[in-house]
């Protein structure tokens, strides 16, 4: 401080244009979120703003009033004495008094100004209290779900498939009715993720708390291999075993197990929702019309059915050059992501001309349009999960064929031994009954779900019955758009909300 005032330099000016510009701008920008969130904030808490807005203006307006009567009083007081005086020397009436000192009167603009003040600040402070409120309520359900503390009562619920995996649920009960009333909903995450999948986006944004506020009772499935489904009956997930599996399996096993589960639990008949791989296991279903009689409707995001189209570079090189077997044949059966198999084949996937791994995601998803800072981070903290290795080789079988065909062993004795015949299955996508209600949107920019591929699927959905198949389309939407998108919910989920309230 001494050495400041010895060179006459303050404090004040030593602090540079460029902080001061930073903290205008970044004062300005808390000044816009603090508007634009309001109007959701008020709608989420009604009850916490309500009561934070009474509770502050009537504790100001008391305040107020109390200081007033205290003044009003000492200014009576005053009055009297010089009254007292005056009436003693010139003998003045009472009403000559009052309008030579003239204390005045409570003014409108007075009482408005009064009234204003107190609705600011209830407003500021019930807001404030209703935004704290939502944020620490949405942040302890977010980490119950994503395992990161212990509930005080068992969250997950365990799901046992025909085939031994053990499986866990999430549940999320209407918030507005009963759990018991609300229409259940069952939400299925895509490849190489989790139930954090509906998590990642704020409360007011997010898909699973999104349809708990609109009287939904909400399911969240996890597939087996991933962070919470990684149990069996007899095998764990040092065991070769326990990564034979494709999503065949998945459509066979898992999806209804877990349909069958909530369908007991609830009594009733369920919403879908699926994206990627989550919607190509349920058209694999419908197709061979199964599970429909649980399900009122189905909403598919970035539906994933034919993918001879797939634009993404990392995926389509990973086919082409088949790597996804080569690491079958090393012994490789769990893909981790994360693991050492894993980083080596993205490293040979990125040596390859033509791929660009400076921005991973956008090199596996398109160029995602409207993609948070703080959710990317959200996502790269918990994602991407592990699959099986064959799992990864029956999606590039795809890739190279253009067809939608059950795994193919290539050796003519094991698909005879597995099917019956030389070459796999194939699920008709035209066989899905015409009557289902089905809800898909994909989106322009999409390297997974591609445009043309999407196109294919529709073109089988073509005798469909107009009223029970509504497609949305998004031009600037890429795969990661639809499940982490900032206006996701405008875009995709207030239209997905609508449907269901339809069936």
């Amino acid at each position: 401080m001494q050495r400041l005032r010895a060179s006459g330099t303050s404090i004040v000016s030593s602090i540079s244009a460029a902080r001061l510009k930073r903290k205008a701008v970044n004062s300005w920008t808390a000044v816009q979120d603090t508007f634009y969130s309001t109007k959701d904030v008020f709608e989420r808490h009604k009850v916490v703003f309500t009561v934070g807005t009474s509770v502050a203006s009537v504790a100001t307006a008391w305040i107020g009033y109390t200081l007033r009567h205290y003044h009003d009083i000492r200014v009576d007081r005053r009055l009297e004495s010089i009254e007292e005086a005056m009436r003693t020397r010139r003998q003045l009436e009472h009403s000559e008094l009052t309008k030579a000192v003239n204390v005045g009167k409570i003014s409108v603009p007075a009482c408005f100004a009064t009234a204003g003040t107190c609705l600011i600040i209830g407003y500021c402070l019930g807001w404030r209290g209703g935004k704290q409120y939502a944020n620490k309520q949405f942040r302890r359900e977010q980490m119950k779900l994503l395992g990161e503390i212990k509930p005080r009562w068992p969250l997950l619920m365990r799901v046992i498939t025909t085939d031994g995996f053990i499986l866990s649920m999430q549940r999320i009960p209407s918030r507005r009715t009963n759990s018991a009333n609300g229409p259940p909903v069952l939400l299925q995450h895509g490849l190489l993720m989790d139930a954090a999948t509906w998590l990642m986006l704020p409360p007011e944004s997010s898909l699973a708390f999104v349809l708990a506020d609109k009287g939904f009772d909400v399911w969240l499935a996890n597939t087996r291999g991933t962070k919470f489904s990684q149990g069996h009956s007899s095998l764990g997930p040092d065991d070769p075993g326990f990564w034979d599996w494709s999503w065949d399996e998945l459509v066979a096993f898992d999806l209804p197990a877990t349909l069958q589960y909530v369908h007991d639990h609830t009594g009733q008949k369920m919403h879908y929702v699926g994206h990627s791989l989550g919607t190509l296991t349920a058209l694999a279903a419908f197709s061979k019309h199964q599970l429909l009689d649980m399900l009122r409707s189905a909403a598919l995001i970035s539906p994933i059915a034919h993918l001879g189209k797939v634009t993404s570079p990392i995926a389509r090189n990973a086919a082409d050059n088949f790597l996804g077997e080569v690491l079958f044949w090393l012994g490789v059966k769990e893909f981790d992501p994360r693991g050492k198999a894993g980083i080596q084949l993205l490293v040979e996937v990125c040596a390859k001309p033509g791929v660009d791994c400076v921005n991973l995601l956008t090199s596996f998803t398109g160029q995602n349009c409207c993609l948070n800072p703080s959710v990317s981070q959200i996502f790269l903290t918990h994602e991407p999960q592990p699959t099986a290795t064959k799992n990864m080789i029956h999606l590039s079988q795809m890739i190279r064929s253009g067809t939608i065909s059950m795994y193919d062993y290539v050796d003519v004795i094991q698909n005879i031994k597995h099917y019956g015949q030389p070459t796999p299955p194939e699920y008709n996508m035209a066989s899905i009954p015409t009557d289902f209600p089905l809800f898909l949107t994909y989106g322009g920019a999409d390297a997974l779900s591609d445009v043309n591929d999407v196109q294919l699927l529709l073109d089988n959905l073509k005798d469909h019955d107009g009223d029970k198949l509504v497609v949305q389309f998004r031009e600037d939407y890429a795969h990661a758009d639809f499940v982490m998108g900032e206006n996701a919910k405008q875009a995709v989920y207030d239209p997905l909300i609508a449907f269901f309230n339809l069936q």
